[in-house]
C-alpha cells in the first residue's frame, strides 16, 4: 500500500483528498504547513508528497528545497494555482516530479501518482557503471544515489531521474520533449526551460568543468546527448 503525505492549509481539500485516495487503496498522512510536514517526513518513510505551492510560514517551494536536500528519495507533486506559470516553473526547476494546477479532479491527481509511482518502480534493482571520457558514472538504482568519480552525488529525485535517461540513451541525441516524456510520461512543452535548468545543475554536479561539459553536450538547436564512446 502506497504512503502518501498530503501537504496544503486547505483542511476541506485535505480531507476530500484523504477519503478519495484511501478508498483507492492508499495509505494517507496529512500536514496543513511545511513545518509539521518536514517533522513527518523526518520520522517516516512515505512513497510521495502532495504539495501545494501557496502557504503560509513556509510556502510549497521552500518545503520541496529542503525535500530534496535531506529527503531526495521522495518524488513530489506540486498544487498550483490555475495558470500561475511562474509557480510551476520554478517548482519543476527545483525538482518537482510533476505538478497539477488547482482546481482539479481527484481522479486525475490518482493518475499522476500512479505515473510518477511507475516510473520509479520501472527502475531496475541493479547497478548501472558507464565508463566515458576516462569518467566513472555509477548508478544505485535501488536506492536511487549517484557517484562520479567515487564522490557521492547530492542529486534530487528529478536529476537522478535524468541522469538514468541518458546513461540508458547513451550516444543518443535527446530533444527536450524527449527527455520529460521519459522523466515523467508525459509531455510538458511549454516549460522546455525547465529541463534546460535541471540540467544545468546536474553539470554543476558531475562534470569537471561545467562550462566545458564532457558528459552531457549540447547539440544546438536540437537538444542533449550523453557522451557516447
Amino acid at each position: 500500500m502506497l504512503k502518501v503525505i498530503l501537504i496544503d492549509d486547505d483542511k476541506e481539500l485535505l480531507e476530500l483528498l484523504e477519503e478519495y485516495l484511501t478508498n483507492n487503496d492508499m495509505e494517507v498522512y496529512k500536514a496543513n504547513c511545511g513545518e509539521k510536514a518536514l517533522e513527518m517526513i523526518k520520522e517516516d518513510r512515505f512513497d510521495i508528497a502532495i504539495l501545494d505551492v501557496m502557504m503560509p510560514k513556509m510556502n510549497g517551494l521552500e518545503v520541496l528545497k529542503k525535500i530534496n536536500n535531506e529527503y531526495n528519495y521522495l518524488p513530489v507533486i506540486m498544487l498550483t494555482a490555475k495558470g500561475d506559470e511562474v509557480d510551476r516553473i520554478l517548482g519543476l526547476e527545483m525538482g518537482a516530479d510533476d505538478y497539477i494546477p488547482k482546481p482539479f479532479n481527484p481522479r486525475e491527481l490518482l493518475a499522476r501518482i500512479k505515473a510518477v509511482i511507475r516510473r520509479k518502480e520501472k527502475v531496475d534493482t541493479t547497478h548501472v557503471t558507464e565508463e566515458i571520457n576516462g569518467e566513472t558514472v555509477k548508478l544505485d538504482l535501488k536506492k536511487r544515489q549517484a557517484t562520479v568519480r567515487g564522490e557521492l552525488l547530492e542529486l534530487t529525485s528529478l536529476e537522478f531521474d535524468i541522469l538514468n535517461i541518458f546513461i540508458q540513451n547513451k550516444g543518443i541525441v535527446l530533444s527536450r520533449e524527449k527527455i520529460m516524456d521519459l522523466s515523467r510520461g508525459q509531455t510538458f512543452t511549454a516549460f522546455d526551460r525547465s529541463i534546460d535548468a535541471n540540467i544545468s545543475r546536474l553539470r554543476q554536479k558531475i562534470e569537471k568543468d561545467p562550462k566545458k561539459p564532457e558528459l552531457i553536450k549540447t547539440i544546438w538547436g536540437v537538444g542533449y546527448v550523453f557522451a557516447g564512446e
